[in-house]
């Protein structure tokens, strides 16, 4: 896992790892960084637990109203005092002192850690003890400025809709098909009763690929009035039209990149080919990151392409090799940036 941190150890790589990477056992650390991100545009340093707790508690109250289940164990009473919130029961003021008193007691000290250690980036500092409050850190502020800024609140969303979906559907992992909806271009799960909506597909896929074009490592923006970045298949789906690829799931998240317009369906672009071989080992390990973030994506993508690594190695290696036989050109960007996975 320490491989997605090393390859690139930039302040939004340590903040992507956190989020992305970390053991969720209750999505409060994703409500912090939430409530941190949205404190960020402020400039304010200094912020008292009431002022964290502000922002942190509204982005609880409001996902308990989505999914009843956000922590692994039977019963919170931090989260209790959210939910009487939502049933008019407690006061915004009694909410705030709830947390105060209650919900940062873990999250706080935890959030910095991955994989069983501190990342060497800290996104603020703990002063509960002295001045009952954190200091927000200029590298916090950093990911405010940066070409990715825009991206981070997406991204902790898809991670709280995908962890908390697992959570209340009460089935094992090895049951959870997380498919994609190419027309709402979002990721769903499918029950007996009905197809839930999880959470866009960009901002699932984004943090995996560090906010870049998969092919040519382009900055990509997954939101707004002037994004350009597209859903993209690997493998195109219009090889479903021979018969070895039918059965396959080309729609699977496996098979998913995100990829500016350009390298998509540009001049030169990749249209209907298939990628260059080179781009496999680059396929393999996204899928890798997602399989070692211990999310529900995890269990997805190796039902989809193998249990074991090299199951999942001969299985990309098989289908590409089936795919040029069938399409017989491949493709590779014209230009491409300083490789960032």
């Amino acid at each position: 896992m320490a491989t997605f941190l090393e390859i690139e150890p930039t302040t939004e790589n340590y903040w992507r790892g956190i989020i992305l990477l970390g053991r969720n056992v209750a999505t409060y650390k994703l409500a912090l960084a939430k409530a941190l991100l949205e404190l960020m545009p402020s400039g304010k340093t200094f912020v008292t637990l009431e002022e964290l707790a502000g922002p942190y508690t509204r982005h609880l109250t409001d996902h308990l109203k989505k999914a009843d289940k956000q922590i692994v164990m039977n019963s919170s009473k931090f989260l209790d005092a959210c939910r009487g919130f939502n049933k008019g029961k407690q006061t915004q003021e009694q909410l705030i002192d709830a947390a105060v008193a209650q919900g940062f007691n873990n999250v706080i000290d935890a959030f910095h850690i991955v994989n069983n250690a501190l990342v060497p980036k800290k996104f603020f500092v703990d002063e509960r003890k002295t001045k009952k409050g954190i200091t927000l850190t200029d590298d916090l502020f950093l990911l405010g400025s940066g070409s990715q800024g825009a991206n981070f609140p997406s991204e902790v969303e898809a991670r709280w809709r995908l962890v908390e979906t697992a959570w209340s559907l009460q089935l094992p992992p090895s049951m959870l098909a997380v498919q994609y909806g190419p027309e709402l271009e979002s990721l769903f799960v499918e029950t007996v009763e009905r197809r839930i909506n999880v959470t866009g597909c960009r901002a699932a896929l984004n943090g995996y690929q560090r906010g870049k074009c998969f092919y040519c490592f382009k900055d990509i923006v997954i939101s707004g009035a002037e994004t350009e970045v597209e859903v993209d298949h690997f493998f195109p789906i219009g090889l479903t039209r021979f018969s070895e690829f039918i059965q396959m799931n080309l729609n699977g998240v496996w098979n998913l990149v995100l990829s500016c317009q350009d390298c998509n369906r540009g001049v030169g672009g990749k249209s209907m080919l298939v990628p260059n071989v080179r781009y496999l080992e680059r396929l393999h390990s996204r899928n890798q990151f997602f399989i070692e973030s211990h999310h529900p994506l995890r269990e997805t993508l190796m039902n989809q392409t193998g249990q074991a690594e090299s199951e999942r190695r001969k299985y990309l290696q098989t289908t590409h090799s089936s795919a040029t036989v069938r399409l017989l050109h491949t493709w590779e960007a014209i230009d491409e940036y300083p490789s960032a996975f």
